[in-house]
């Protein structure tokens, strides 16, 4: 089979098109609202707002996720790493650890971890889950 110029044109255009690298940029994306399920909750009326920049192939995710005041229970069935970027959070495991999350704290959270997560100052975190 030939290729015309006008169609290797074409398919290179299209590879160029081809985006190799993403940037966090929370303008680009329209957030998705939510709170945690009520059955977790145990105070105040925490707000979540997550914006997915990355949904690939074998159950990655990758993102930035606020959520305002309040505390709930966190069970999980997925590993998460996470960095936080905007204020301040406790996070404390059913075993009694107790990790003060700030600007700059970077975690691991791996399958099993439950406890609870308090957001004191509204937080943001940029993430990267796999299932």
């Amino acid at each position: 089979m030939e290729i015309t110029t006008r169609r290797f044109t074409l398919i290179v255009l299209e590879l160029f098109q081809m985006v190799l690298s993403l940037r966090f940029d929370p303008t680009t994306v329209t957030p998705e609202e939510g709170a945690p399920a009520p059955d977790r909750l145990i105070s105040g009326t925490p707000q979540f707002r997550t914006w997915n920049f990355e949904e690939a192939d074998g159950g990655i995710y990758a993102g930035i996720w606020e959520a305002t005041p309040g505390k709930w229970r966190v069970v999980y069935d997925e590993w998460e790493y996470f960095h936080i970027l905007e204020g301040y959070s406790v996070l404390t495991a059913d075993s009694g650890e107790v990790h003060h999350l700030r600007p700059g704290d970077s975690l691991i959270l791996r399958p099993g971890f439950a406890g609870t997560w308090e957001v004191v100052e509204t937080t943001r975190k940029d993430y990267v889950i796999r299932l």
